[in-house]
């Protein structure tokens, strides 16, 4: 759960590129590189994880996870360059994709299979603490020069607590399996097919085959496909609100980025009431169910997001986008690691790349609000809650 936590430093994207842009001058689009950064190596990292995890093992994949978030912390303590904020989101996104490609599975090896659903969940619960600290930690530095560097405090906060989470996951043991998910079960007699030619003089072809060649294979299964893309779109949502309630504020509303920036601790707030309660909802409702009550949530709070004009309709909107969006996660995830139990290391690394969802909305939502403000962002932001609607229809028949 500390692990999630960690994971949860991600989040502080969307208020940190908020306050880049004030303090570099930046526009929407221009400030919006800076989460789409982060998690365009999701697409980049997130397969080649789940074959690193077959070698190496799946906490010890972790544990390079953190040592990575942890030079992404250090980097803004010193300066605040924007190459050098460019090395620090990289790193910081780096880290992330490593990290949820392999700490999910780790979670699932841990519970031996049981209680996935509702286990992640709760750690997405724990995630959302990590995020909705961010904003808070930023105004509060901003507002008092925290340790004399500004909103930037939140780094060494974070460094931190990094720092305990990885020398306490170093000592935890855990029973870990190395083993190729595609190689014979302790018992299982080897196939005696032979191998052709080439697979003998390259044994590594063969894992590359089966591991990243493989995961992309599993994109041919229907229900798969549906839940990467829904994957793209619930993570687009996540970051896409992260980043333009407070603009929105800013906007309609005519308050200062330090005044606007709480609208980021009431979605993650928000949402970590929903995975919380999602944990234990899901132990008397169906999961399909609660995807769509939570979907409908969230199409109630775009409406309020276009059209909506006062800070309280803005708030509510934003704390209703944060419970629905608080379940789709582990949900999707659950779901698809149970249609295909064989390849659940090569399901995870598929999964988790379609993080750089995180990518593309932004940077579209970017462009969309220079040119018709902040209702263009939100509008682009629905896309991705109609096809969460249209996962929940054709998913619950797969």
């Amino acid at each position: 759960m500390l692990c999630f936590f960690a994971m949860g430093f991600v989040d502080m994207v969307g208020i940190a590129s908020n306050y880049v842009k004030a303090d570099l001058d930046l526009s929407d689009s221009m400030a919006n590189t800076l989460p789409s950064l982060v998690f365009l190596w999701f697409l980049i990292f997130s397969i080649p994880t789940s074959l690193l995890m077959n070698k190496i093992g799946r906490k010890n994949t972790v544990l390079l996870s953190l040592v990575l978030t942890l030079a992404a912390m250090v980097v803004p303590v010193f300066t605040l360059d924007f190459t050098m904020l460019l090395l620090s989101f990289s790193l910081l996104g780096i880290g992330n994709a490593i990290m949820q490609t392999s700490l999910n599975p780790l979670v699932d090896s841990v519970m031996k299979g049981g209680a996935s659903a509702s286990t992640l969940t709760f750690g997405q619960f724990i995630k959302s603490i990590a995020s909705f600290l961010a904003p808070i930690i930023a105004s509060w530095g901003a507002t008092t020069n925290a340790f004399g560097f500004g909103w930037r405090a939140i780094y060494p906060i974070y460094l931190c607590i990094g720092i305990l989470t990885t020398l306490l996951l170093f000592g935890t043991k855990i029973e870990d399996p190395k083993t190729l998910s595609n190689s014979p079960l302790k018992g299982e007699k080897q196939s005696s097919t032979k191998v052709n030619t080439a697979q003998e003089v390259s044994p590594l072809r063969g894992d590359l085959e089966g591991s990243f060649f493989g995961s992309f294979a599993l994109l041919r299964d229907p229900f798969i496909l549906l839940c990467f893309l829904a994957i793209i779109c619930h993570v687009g949502i996540d970051v896409g609100t992260s980043v333009t309630a407070p603009k929105i504020l800013m906007e309609r509303a005519q308050m200062s980025l330090n005044e606007a920036a709480i609208i980021g601790t009431i979605y993650f707030v928000a949402k970590a009431a929903g995975s919380f309660s999602g944990s234990f909802i899901m132990g008397y409702v169906k999961d399909w169910t609660f995807l769509l009550l939570s979907v409908l949530m969230m199409v109630v709070s775009a409406f309020g997001l276009v059209f909506g004009e006062s800070a309280t309709v803005i708030y509510v909107s934003v704390a209703l986008m944060g419970f629905g969006n608080g379940n789709p996660f582990s949900i999707v995830f659950a779901r698809a690691l149970q249609a295909v139990p064989d390849k659940k290391n090569e399901v995870s690394g598929l999964l988790i790349m379609g993080i750089f969802g995180g990518t593309v909305f932004p940077l579209l939502m970017g462009f969309a609000s220079d040119a018709f403000g902040q209702t263009g962002a939100v509008a682009v932001m629905s896309l991705g809650i109609i096809y969460l609607l249209a996962f929940y229809l054709q998913g619950r028949k797969a």
